[in-house]
């Protein structure tokens, strides 16, 4: 499988030190196996540096699935809301060495964000959410499982 990861420069040993805490699915590196959605990521640097790179990885999804915890989330579900909204709060722990799933992006930010506020529900939330199509993120936790599988292959600058 091919993955993407949009950034100011080419991340060719991708180290989860480096990454967020409090995103969609916790500290990790993301990427997706989607390339237009990697290129809105890499055109958010672009607008703020001048330029952006597009990085490019091979995986084989067969042999990661058989050696690292994957949790996956098929579609958005409350067991995917209920993640999200622990993530992004700090308050979930977790042992995966990978979670993918559905971006919370702009397109469902606003369901979240009345499901964060405590407005809805988590089942109202997946109600509104069932016509989204989920862009999938890819959310490498452990060090290990990316020196070991995660292959850089190049990269384009946009």
């Amino acid at each position: 499988m091919i993955l993407y990861h949009g950034s100011f420069k080419a991340v060719e040993k991708p180290d989860v030190s480096f990454s967020r805490n409090n995103t969609d699915f916790g500290k990790g590196f993301y990427t997706t196996a989607i390339k237009m959605q990697a290129v809105k990521w890499t055109n958010r640097h672009k607008r703020r540096f001048g330029y952006g790179t597009l990085s490019i990885y091979e995986v084989d999804d067969t042999v990661l699935r058989k050696n690292a915890s994957i949790l996956e989330f098929e579609t958005y579900s409350v067991q995917w809301l209920e993640f999200i909204s622990k993530s992004r709060t700090g308050e979930m722990t977790d042992n995966y060495d990978l979670v993918f799933g559905g971006v919370a992006n702009d397109d469902v930010f606003n369901t979240l964000a009345l499901y964060f506020r405590g407005y809805i529900n988590g089942e109202e939330a997946i109600k509104r959410l069932r016509y989204e199509k989920p862009n999938i993120q890819y959310c490498f936790k452990n060090q290990n499982v990316i020196d070991n599988y995660l292959k850089y292959t190049g990269m384009e600058t946009l």
